[in-house]
């Protein structure tokens, strides 16, 4: 079959196709891609099920809140008040913190996500050569991912030692009166290049702590990708007289561009969740501190429709590039 042909069967398979794939006797039960469906349904099965049991509900209250002026009973719960887009309106329009918060953090994630992408990238296929040494070092990329997952967090927001040499630590670098960082901007700055440029450049190297932190995972993904690719092409472009930056372009990053998308997704939502962001923090604030249940719930729908938009934004993008083994 054409390449032509196997990208119209790909594009007609629709909604259609997709309930038939869990029909038996159906016309597209027995294909492979069918198979490979419902395996993909039945592994996130119990996630499916999570989510119905235990986020359908919350959603939905959460949402009925964002529309309503919700007021505390005590010893009886609470009561809500419709007004339709009233809290809409005022999370974009009155609150003097809100949006100036959402474009600061869209705007880091942004910068972030694409230095995490590019990092991990990077890592794992030096990971991925084979030298002395190998599962040590891969380890030591992994360490990110339990650093990451609640106990480094917790020491560095609760340990009075990590406070303590936290200030000690910038308390020499303003008695020295030496910025390494902004030495080098104003360096460059007065040099006449392009200040926009470095100004991001320079946003990720202050930002390196939190993009290391968060390239575990997407370094592991990559890893399997690289590892999936057969030696054989590498042999064979290598029989063409391919140059090992050309056997890069042409054979590793179309075989690992479709891995590209899944680090892509999940490093957004992961930038999103941070718990420095400063419009989660807003939200706690306007919800426990104004006890504004109405408010918070309808800025944290503003923020979830931002990273919803965001992820399709950047999925249509990368889509565009995006290679399948069986093209």
């Amino acid at each position: 079959m054409s390449k032509k042909n196997k990208n119209f069967d790909r594009n007609r398979w629709g909604l259609r196709e997709s309930v038939l794939t869990f029909i038996p006797g159906s016309s597209v039960y027995g294909t492979m891609r069918s198979r490979q469906a419902r395996h993909g349904v039945l592994f996130i099965l119990p996630f499916i099920l999570g989510f119905l049991i235990f986020m359908v509900r919350p959603l939905v209250t959460s949402l009925m809140m964002s529309m309503s002026n919700v007021t505390l009973m005590p010893g009886e719960g609470y009561n809500m008040a419709p007004v339709g887009f009233t809290n809409y309106s005022n999370a974009l329009g009155v609150d003097p913190y809100f949006n100036q918060y959402l474009v600061e953090e869209v705007g880091r994630m942004a910068v972030n996500a694409i230095a995490t992408l590019v990092m991990s990238f990077v890592i794992a296929v030096i990971l991925n050569q084979n030298f002395r040494g190998r599962t040590l070092a891969r380890a030591i990329f992994f360490l990110p991912v339990i650093l990451a997952s609640g106990v480094l967090p917790g020491i560095e927001s609760q340990n009075e030692f990590y406070d303590m040499m936290a200030g000690v630590a910038e308390s020499v670098g303003s008695a020295s009166g030496v910025n390494i960082s902004a030495s080098l901007r104003n360096l460059l700055s007065i040099s006449g290049i392009g200040s926009g440029v470095f100004d991001v450049l320079f946003e990720m190297i202050d930002a390196i702590y939190d993009i290391v932190m968060a390239s575990g995972i997407q370094i592991i993904v990559f890893l399997s990708g690289l590892q999936a690719i057969s030696p054989s092409l590498y042999e064979a472009a290598d029989v063409e007289g391919c140059s090992a930056w050309e056997a890069f372009w042409k054979i590793t990053f179309p075989m690992v561009s479709p891995l590209l998308l899944v680090n892509t997704i999940y490093t957004i939502i992961d930038f999103f969740m941070k718990n420095d962001n400063r419009v989660m923090e807003r939200i706690n604030e306007v919800m426990y501190s104004k006890f504004d249940f109405g408010g918070a719930s309808a800025m944290s729908w503003i923020y979830f429709g931002v990273a919803i938009l965001f992820i399709a934004i950047s999925s249509f993008i990368i889509t565009k590039g995006v290679h399948y083994y069986e093209d």
